[in-house]
């Protein structure tokens, strides 16, 4: 975890490239990513050496063996008057991390980027600001991944560009919910900065890394992880974000996951995504096997079609969906997409999380669902729980407020499944029958299903009410009167 030092640090960085003409949330991040990079490859470059030295054993050299491969090492640079650093950075190093295609997914995404520093005293701060941090307040690999965490988290401020990311505790939520295990294959179809991705690994770690044999230590660090976005710029975010979280080497790509281009069937153990609520897609560019599950071009359906066809058959899908999937009937895929996953597959949860959540970029009302992919149908009792509360406030400013936090709640219960089957539909969550869906036509509206529990109040007979209301006149005629007394008795002193 990292401190108030380490944010302060990053802040002041983040107000320097501010100052230096660089204001826009992801090119900062962008441009910091490259910096940390150029420090990672320097840092294990002089690990690679320092063993060398140890054994004797020739090593993998990250640089060229020759005078120019060396100046463009973080440690020669960083210490080099502004000007000097921003040309060996700019003409030499940077040029030089674009084409290295290294054996990594971030190095391999680096084709289309750009030095964006345009000042060497910018520069020059931010060197010396990123060389202090990961010197000085990055300890271990955990708080790396903490480290850029807090850098992305800054993407909140950047609605207006259209990225946005799913809160972390919301993200660990989900990840708790489809609690991934070793060896599965899991994917993010639209991983934006990877989160989800990271959050699976994490959870991963925590909870089997013990037990894990070296076959699965090494499909953990290979294939286990796999991310697409449309955005070259999220998918640079995105690796960095999972190498600095130790990840190496996951498939991390630039693709339209809809697009016809994506041919990938039956592959995933495991689907953890928020993918993009608005918008729509052309529709001769979506695949014939996405149409014949919910013919539209509405991309909020189309993905959980597209998680449908990914997934292996007893493969799993934790997602968030705007409410209106669950309910919309002004459009009969909605209703084809919600009957696919009750007749078809597994539904196994809806929770209903409130709007706030995505604040201060959105007021959007969501839900998460939960199903298996069986091609089979096998859904049984729907599961549905109605979030009130994340932990933090609903509104832009999003505090902490721990009195209002649910998500303990709901991994608590979904862990114990067979209690909720004996909820009454007042509780906050309960279990639904598959037939009272079909009844229903399929609509998922928590108020479908939840019953309001009305208390009947007693109130006194109106005589009652009536003679009390007299009795108090009677007390204030009294007490005023007597009131009147005793100023009449100050006025004659």
């Amino acid at each position: 975890m990292i401190t108030g030092a380490t944010k302060n640090k990053v802040d002041d960085i983040w107000q320097r490239m501010w100052e230096g003409g660089i204001t826009n949330p992801i090119e900062v991040i962008m441009q910091l990513t490259y910096l940390m990079f150029m420090k990672s490859l320097d840092d294990k470059e002089l690990e690679a050496e320092s063993m060398e030295a140890a054994t004797g054993m020739p090593a993998k050299h990250a640089f060229p063996q020759t005078d120019e491969g060396q100046s463009i090492r973080w440690s020669h640079f960083k210490d080099l008057p502004a000007e000097e650093m921003f040309d060996i950075v700019g003409q030499k190093a940077f040029p030089f991390i674009k084409t290295m295609h290294s054996d990594n997914a971030f190095a391999e995404s680096m084709e289309d980027a750009a030095f964006g520093f345009n000042k060497p005293k910018t520069l020059e701060k931010a060197v010396s600001g990123i060389d202090d941090l990961l010197s000085n307040y990055v300890k271990d690999s955990d708080d790396l991944g903490d480290l850029y965490e807090y850098m992305l988290s800054k993407l909140n401020t950047a609605g207006a560009n259209g990225q946005f990311r799913t809160p972390q505790h919301i993200r660990n939520m989900m990840v708790a919910l489809a609690n991934p295990k070793p060896g599965q294959l899991i994917c993010d179809p639209a991983c934006g900065t990877a989160g989800f991705l990271i959050s699976a690994a994490e959870s991963i770690r925590k909870n089997y890394g013990s037990e894990m044999d070296e076959d699965q230590w090494g499909v953990f660090y290979g294939e286990q992880f796999t991310g697409f976005d449309t955005d070259q710029t999220m998918v640079r975010i995105s690796a960095m974000n999972l190498l600095l979280h130790s990840i190496d080497h996951p498939d991390i790509r630039n693709q339209d996951s809809l697009s016809r281009l994506n041919t990938i069937r039956d592959k995933f153990d495991l689907i953890l995504a928020n993918p993009p609520f608005t918008g729509s897609v052309d529709v001769e560019d979506i695949d014939d096997s996405l149409k014949a599950v919910v013919n539209t071009k509405q991309t909020e359906l189309l993905f959980v079609a597209l998680f449908l066809r990914m997934l292996k058959l007893g493969g799993r899908c934790v997602c968030i969906v705007p409410n209106g999937v669950l309910f919309r009937s002004n459009s009969k895929a909605y209703r084809q997409l919600r009957a696919e996953l009750v007749d078809n597959q597994r539904l196994e949860a809806i929770i209903y999380m409130p709007s706030g959540v995505f604040k201060p970029y959105s007021g959007v009302s969501t839900a998460i669902l939960v199903f298996t992919k069986t091609n089979a149908g096998g859904t049984d009792n729907v599961w549905l729980y109605n979030m009130e509360g994340d932990g933090y406030t609903l509104d832009d400013k999003r505090d902490p407020d721990e009195k209002h936090d649910d998500i303990p709640d709901i991994i608590k219960r979904w862990n114990d499944l067979d209690s909720e089957k004996n909820h009454a539909r007042t509780e906050k969550s309960f279990m639904v029958s598959k037939a009272d869906i079909v009844k229903n036509d399929y609509d998922f509206s928590f108020n479908k299903y939840a019953e309001t529990k009305y208390e009947r109040i007693e109130y006194p007979p109106t005589e009652e009410i009536l003679a009390d209301l007299d009795d108090l006149n009677r007390q204030m005629t009294e007490s005023l009167d007597e009131l009147r007394k005793m100023l009449g008795g100050e006025q004659n002193d």
